[in-house]
């Protein structure tokens, strides 16, 4: 087993121009880490220069370890394999790039996200920003992939690589862009020694709307395209605030972190203000409506192995990895802490597993279901990716905020029994709607389900 210092990898969990980042397993406390390792590609390293790249990954390191903030990741260790530099972080599964789906095509549409979730997620950001503005660190590439999630959905600000500390001038030749493409600021593209704190904040306005709409705010990186055209929900408002943490002038944007969490708080008052109204008004039923209908036909039960490449159209899902179609469910909640669905014969449990846990888990816990005989049922299941897909949802429009679920809102990402590989499995976002696949070692939830 290969070891970096007493760190065993489990595996590559990706690479960079600067480093490689493994997961790895302390050998003592058998604790789970990311373990970020300085492997520059030769392009970068004619660029910059060995010794100019060596210093900035220990910057790096130094900036997270004197850093203690929610939103931001922790640094745990700092070392040298072979000699080599290397820093140990927390380990989370998942990261805002997975969660909307984006690409290494930005132009590509991505998943929205509700208007709730886009301000939660933007609020620890600026949180996290405005942590490293106070401490004159820019970060220079705020982007969905460099943004963790926690298994509370607390997001975890990481890849300092990229940072600079305020008056630093940034080493590089003039052809070297920092950033990503369309997230980082138009002067920070020009020049990197350009920018500051109101760089990372265009950056979180770029986030913002890609969260908000599926899509890029501009399509050209010139013609601005309001939120409101994309969703018509979203009022002025909403087109106000994106366009102004978008300014090409950075004159023009919110001047801090703080400010632009301030305005965003106005903005979320305004939204559950107007959602409270709406469903006032409309005096929906607490309950989703019933109607009889023809039982589909048989789900598949049996556990696969469905490798990536196939997926798509072996799990019948769309470009953006939703179910092609929904089913139009039949939900009763049989008082028993489970839920009967008429439209497909499954029995679900109604509130799953109370605490998240990682794919061999979910199958001990099935077992345990079984041997207590929950809700009078000893043949429960952890579901396919198939039947898990029966219960995905659309985006909710507005009237949906005003129904009551039938499932347990807190448990957001559910295990299935389909593999991908020898080491990942299938698992579906209960809220957002969508399959994806990821390491028998992340802790997710389990919704058993049972048949006739």
């Amino acid at each position: 087993m290969k070891k970096i210092g007493p760190y065993e990898i489990l595996g590559l969990l990706g690479r960079g121009g600067m480093a490689r980042v493994y997961q790895v397993r302390h050998g003592e406390t058998a604790k789970i880490f990311a373990l970020k390792l300085l492997s520059p590609n030769l392009h970068l390293e004619t660029l910059l220069g060995r010794q100019a790249i060596e210093t900035r990954f220990v910057a790096e390191a130094q900036v997270m370890h004197r850093l203690n903030h929610a939103n931001i990741v922790k640094c745990h260790d700092f070392g040298r394999h072979l000699g080599q530099p290397y820093l140990v972080m927390d380990y989370h599964c998942q990261n805002l790039g997975e969660v909307i789906g984006e690409t290494y095509r930005y132009e590509a549409p991505s998943r929205p996200l509700t208007p709730e979730k886009v301000i939660r997620y933007a609020r620890h950001t600026l949180a996290g920003l405005a942590c490293l503005h106070e401490h004159g660190v820019i970060h220079c590439d705020i982007k969905p992939y460099n943004l963790l999630l926690a298994q509370d959905e607390t997001v975890k600000i990481t890849d300092f690589g990229l940072s600079r500390l305020r008056g630093e001038v940034f080493p590089g030749r003039p052809q070297l862009i920092v950033g990503s493409p369309y997230y980082a600021a138009p002067e920070q593209e020009k020049d990197p020694n350009g920018a500051d704190a109101r760089s990372d904040l265009y950056s979180v306005g770029v986030l913002f709307h890609r969260m908000l709409t599926g899509w890029l705010p501009r399509d050209d990186q010139t013609k601005m395209i309001l939120p409101s055209s994309r969703n018509p929900e979203l009022g002025a408002t909403w087109d106000a605030f994106v366009d102004k943490a978008t300014a090409v002038d950075k004159k023009d944007r919110h001047q801090t972190a703080g400010d632009m969490l301030q305005e965003l708080d106005r903005l979320r008052q305004q939204w559950e203000d107007g959602i409270k109204e709406y469903c006032a008004a409309a005096s929906l039923p607490i309950v989703a409506k019933h109607s009889a209908k023809t039982p589909s036909k048989r789900l598949r039960q049996e556990a696969i192995k469905v490798p990536y490449g196939s997926a798509r159209q072996e799990l019948q899902l769309d470009p953006l990895w939703r179910p092609a179609k929904f089913v139009d469910n039949d939900f009763q909640d049989n008082g028993d802490g489970t839920v009967f669905d008429q439209a497909t014969h499954l029995t679900w449990q109604k509130s799953g597993s109370p605490e998240p846990m990682s794919w061999t888990a979910a199958h001990q816990y099935i077992q345990d279901l079984n041997r207590r005989g929950f809700a009078g049922i000893t043949h429960w299941r952890l579901p396919t990716i198939a039947e898990l897909k029966s219960i995905l949802k659309p985006p909710p429009q507005k009237g949906d905020y005003c129904l009551e679920p039938f499932f347990e809102r807190s448990q957001k990402w559910l295990w299935s029994c389909d593999r991908c590989s020898f080491t990942t499995a299938w698992y579906v976002s209960a809220e957002q709607g969508f399959v994806a696949r990821q390491d028998f070692t992340c802790q997710f939830f389990v919704r058993a389900t049972a048949s006739p």
